[in-house]
């Protein structure tokens, strides 16, 4: 069994899925803030990194290194491409919009169940299946990943190595720019 760092995978995964968290708190405790549209374009953005580097290295991981790999990075991949078209969706909504809060809350609710089956099944599987050696290389790739990764939405773009690999630079050299002028935190 692999011993955790800091660095490695599956605490790398975790500690995002408590930092999303932690905003999913925040927007259901308040849901009258001025701020509210900030919140969600940051963990909108915080998400498409998040997935983006579980789809370039954690995925493929999965189909290396557990039997029945490829189903679980399949459906993994199929509840990012749900999740994506309502963050699509939800940017173009402001606070007050009737769609707002419904798509806000279908978020919510759909990235809860994805992090509970990858806590309770896919992650475990893989810090028993993997050496400590190789949750670190992935833990650090994907933290890698994270820093040049797009910050918005993309659902018809790419999922899997190597297209994703090749493409997700230059749509977050995009993204970066249409954030700053947009004065959109990311």
């Amino acid at each position: 069994m692999a011993t955790r760092t800091d660095t490695d995978l599956i605490t790398v995964i975790t500690d995002d899925h408590r930092q999303v968290e932690r905003v999913f708190g925040e927007l259901e405790r308040e849901p009258a803030a001025g701020n509210r549209k900030d919140v969600v374009d940051h963990v909108i953005a915080e998400l498409v990194r998040h997935s983006v580097a579980e789809e370039q290295f954690m995925y493929p991981a999965a189909r290396r290194f557990l039997d029945d790999g490829d189903r679980i990075a399949e459906h993994e991949i199929e509840e990012h491409g749900e999740a994506e078209k309502v963050m699509k969706q939800l940017e173009r909504k402001k606070p007050g919009d009737p769609e707002f809060e419904e798509l806000l809350g279908k978020l919510i609710a759909d990235v809860r169940h994805h992090i509970e089956e990858e806590e309770t099944d896919l992650l475990p599987r893989l810090r028993s299946a993997c050496s400590a050696e190789e949750l670190e290389r992935l833990g650090k790739q994907v933290l890698a990943a994270k820093k040049i990764a797009p910050t918005r939405p993309h659902p018809a773009s790419p999922s899997t190595p190597p297209a994703n690999l090749v493409l997700a630079p230059g749509v977050a050299f995009v993204d970066k720019i249409r954030d700053a002028l947009a004065g959109r935190p990311s």
